[in-house]
Order: structure tokens, then sequence, then C-alpha cells
């Protein structure tokens, strides 16, 4: 073919753009700063990844690291140092295929003022954070990028939506990039509204969280 090299099926460059689309409006409203945070996607052979270091705001789809079945990068730049939290998710979740994480301001900082518990960082105090986002444990902190928070999450990853890692942000994933910064948009709200609060709002009560699961297939 001529033109640019492999860049790529029409399938991966949707999804390079997307990766862009999502990470400039997280960025511009303030979801994530600097160069902080990382998007990732599935793709038939392999994943694509933003590279290290790279501003969420500001990328280029032809710069999206890519990375083959067995975690060797392709082309791109180099991928993020988080490149083994994502792929165990993908290894142990197969309907994910978006991973979002950033360093959203009122979920670090609910780590700091300390999370509801450890198991769930926020109390179900509105339908749609039941909905949307479901439980969301606490990770202890660790240096970005180690491998042993790689691990836990990817022990979890079957069985929740997203993560908070402490003093770092949220994990989210979905079944698209796209779907996994709602989910990440939903519980920042949340975290926002539990902060401003005070005194702090009660959680919904047993009957409205099962009225949610029968209606609306919530996982709670």
């Amino acid at each position: 073919m001529s033109g640019t090299p492999a860049l790529h099926t029409s399938a991966e460059a949707r999804v390079r753009e997307e990766i862009c689309v999502v990470g400039a409006s997280l960025y511009q409203r303030g979801y994530t700063v600097g160069t902080a945070g990382n998007i990732s996607a599935r793709l038939d052979d392999g994943w694509l990844i933003t590279p290290t270091d790279a501003c969420l705001g500001r990328l280029d789809p032809a710069g999206i690291a890519k990375v083959d079945a067995d975690g060797h990068a392709v082309s791109g730049g180099r991928p993020s140092k988080t490149l083994e939290l994502h792929r165990g998710i993908y290894a142990r979740n197969g309907e994910a295929r978006g991973i979002v994480h950033t360093h959203s301001t009122h979920l670090v900082a609910l780590t700091l003022a300390g999370v509801w518990n450890e198991a769930d960082v926020l109390p179900p105090i509105t339908p749609y954070y039941v909905m949307k986002v479901g439980h969301v444990p606490l990770i202890r902190y660790r240096r970005p990028g180690d491998p042993q928070v790689a691990a836990q999450i990817a022990t979890l990853a079957d069985r929740v939506r997203g993560v908070l890692l402490e003093r770092l942000g949220p994990v989210v994933w979905e079944r698209s990039v796209t779907q996994a910064s709602y989910v990440l948009e939903e519980l920042e709200e949340t975290a926002r509204l539990w902060l401003m609060t005070n005194p702090r709002p009660a959680p919904l009560d047993a009957t409205a969280i099962e009225e949610l699961r029968a209606t609306f297939g919530a996982r709670w």
C-alpha cells in the first residue's frame, strides 16, 4: 500500500484517534494535568498505550505506542511504565478493551483525606454511582509502575470496573476507551460530591440499591 506505512488498519486508526480524543477531553476539563495519566486499548494483535511521560492533552495518533501480544514494543513512542498493569487487567478481564488512568484531583484528595473504607472508597450516595461505577477498592501506595500493584489489580480485574491508587488516582476499565472515561468521570464526580458535603450524606439504603439491581442490572 502507498502512503503511511501500516498506519494501520482502519480499526486500529479509529482506536488511535479515540485515545487522542478522550485524552484531550480529560485534559481540557482538568481530570489530569501535565504528563500524568495514561490510556490503553486492546487490539486483536496486541495493545495501544500512551507513551511514557506523554501529555494526554497533546497526543499524536501516530505516536501512541503499539505493543504486540508478547509485550514487545512495535511502533510509536516508548510505552508507559504502567504497561504491565494494563496487560494484567486485559489478561484477567476478557471484556475490557479500554483502560484509563488519571491523577484526578478529588479522587487523589479522597485518598489523602481518608476513603470510606478500603473495599469501597466511596459510599453509594447516588444511583448513577451504583449503576455506572460500582465497588471501587483502594490499592495502598507503592511507587508508580511497581509490579506488585499490577499483580494486585489483576486479581480484581474481573470483579470490578476500577480501583483507586492511594496518592496516584483511579484506574478504570470498560468495553472501550470512551466507556472507561465515562466511568472515571462518574467516579470523580462522586468523590467531589462526597468531599464537598458536610455533614456527609447517608448512602442509599438496601431497598434503593435492590431496586437499581432489579431495574437496571446494577452490579453492587
